[in-house]
C-alpha cells in the first residue's frame, strides 16, 4: 500500500506518520518510509539522533543513479538525461519493489530498527541555503515521484510518505500516486482549510482521502471536526504522554503507547488495507501518463531537448503482476 500523510505545518503530520510507521513495524510489516517534507524531521521522529538524521543520504543527490537504474533497457527513453520526474515506466523499464534489494535502496535508504521490526528510511534531503533563488522544493521531491511511478507493491507491503506541508503536493502529479491519503487536521479553521483544498483538488482524480483529527481535547473539538469534514473524519488523536517523552528524546517502548492512540493507529491501518481492493491499475497508469504529458509540454521538452511524449508506452500497464520478488523483471 502506498500511503501519504499531509496537513498544514504544525498539525502533527510528521508525528502521526512516525507513529503509524512504528505501528506497522511492531507487526513486522514490510515498510519503506520516505521523508518528503521541506522540513526533514521524520528521522528524528523515528528515534534517530541529530547526527544520524543528518547523515541520511539525499535522494535528490542520487537522481542520475535513480534515472539510470529505472530506465533499464526501455527503448523509448534515449538516455537517463531525458528522464524527468513524471517519466512513466514501459517495456524494458526496471521496477521497484518494497522487499527487494537494489542499487537505489543501497544508495538512498538506511535501515532503522524499531522495536522488533525494521524499516527502510529514505529522505529527499533538506532545502539548503544554496538552493535559495535557484531551485524550488519540487525539484527535490522529483526523485520520490519517479520512484513512485516505478513502484509495484503487494497487499502486505507499505510505502509511507511524509509529504510537504499544505497543498504544495498539487504542484505535481504525486498526489495521485497513493492508495490512501491521511490528512492530519487540528480542530481549528486553519486546521481544516488544507482539507478543503485537498478535497477540491483531488475530486477529479479518485484520491482516497481520510482525515485524522489531531490535538482533539474534548467533545466540542470532536463535534467541530465532524461538522467541517463529515464522513471523511476517520479517527481522532488526543494528548499523548508517550509522544511528549519521544519529543524529549526519552521514549518508552512503543507497546506503552496509550491504548486509545494504538487503537487509532490500527484504524488507520484498517482503512489503508481496506483500500487495496479498490486499486485500479489502469487508472493509475493513465493518470501517470496524463501528468507526464502535461509536464512534457509545459517545461520538459524544452529542458531536455527531446519529445518526451514519445516516452509513453501505450501498451504498458503497471500492475501487481510485477509485485512478487520472483516475478519477471523488465530489463
Amino acid at each position: 500500500m502506498k500511503i501519504a500523510f499531509v496537513g498544514k505545518g504544525g498539525s502533527g503530520k510528521t508525528t502521526l506518520s512516525s507513529l503509524f510507521i512504528r505501528h506497522l513495524a511492531a507487526s513486522e510489516a514490510h515498510v519503506v518510509a520516505v521523508d518528503a517534507d521541506i522540513n526533514q524531521h521524520l528521522g528524528a521522529a523515528l528515534g534517530l539522533d541529530d547526527q544520524e538524521a543528518a547523515a541520511l543520504p539525499a535522494m535528490g543527490a542520487h537522481l542520475p543513479l535513480i534515472k539510470e537504474y529505472l530506465r533499464g533497457s526501455n527503448p523509448r527513453i534515449a538516455s537517463a538525461e531525458t528522464m524527468i520526474k513524471t517519466t512513466p515506466p514501459g517495456e524494458g523499464s526496471r521496477l521497484l519493489r518494497i522487499r527487494e534489494d537494489n542499487p537505489i535502496y543501497e544508495a538512498c535508504a538506511r535501515r532503522v530498527r524499531l522495536g522488533r521490526g525494521e524499516i527502510r528510511l529514505m529522505a529527499t534531503g533538506p532545502f539548503t541555503e544554496s538552493d535559495l533563488g535557484v531551485a524550488c522544493y519540487h525539484s527535490k521531491v522529483g526523485a520520490v515521484e519517479l520512484c513512485l511511478n516505478h513502484l509495484v507493491d503487494g497487499s502486505d507491503d507499505y510505502l509511507v510518505v511524509d509529504m510537504t506541508a499544505g497543498s504544495d503536493s498539487f504542484a505535481s502529479g504525486m498526489f495521485t500516486r497513493f492508495d490512501m491519503t491521511f490528512l492530519v487536521a487540528e480542530p481549528t479553521r486553519k486546521g481544516v482549510s488544507v482539507y478543503r483544498q485537498y478535497k477540491e483538488y483531488a475530486r477529479d482524480y479518485g484520491v482516497a482521502l481520510k482525515v485524522v483529527g489531531n490535538k482533539v481535547q474534548g467533545k466540542d473539538d470532536l463535534e467541530y471536526l465532524r461538522a467541517e469534514v463529515g464522513d471523511d473524519l476517520l479517527v481522532t488523536v488526543g494528548h499523548s504522554d508517550w509522544v511528549r517523552a519521544m519529543e524529549k528524546g526519552r521514549p518508552a517502548c512503543f507497546e506503552q503507547l496509550e491504548t486509545d492512540n494504538r487503537a487509532a493507529l490500527q484504524a488507520l491501518r484498517n482503512a489503508a488495507d481496506g483500500s487495496y481492493g479498490q486499486r485500479d491499475w489502469e487508472r493509475y497508469t493513465r493518470q501517470m501518463v496524463h501528468f507526464h504529458l502535461k509536464n512534457a509540454e509545459s517545461w520538459g521538452n524544452e529542458k531536455t531537448g527531446a519529445d518526451l511524449a514519445a516516452q509513453v508506452d501505450p501498451s504498458f500497464v503497471l500492475d501487481e503482476r510485477y509485485a512478487r520478488e520472483d516475478a519477471a523483471q523488465p530489463v
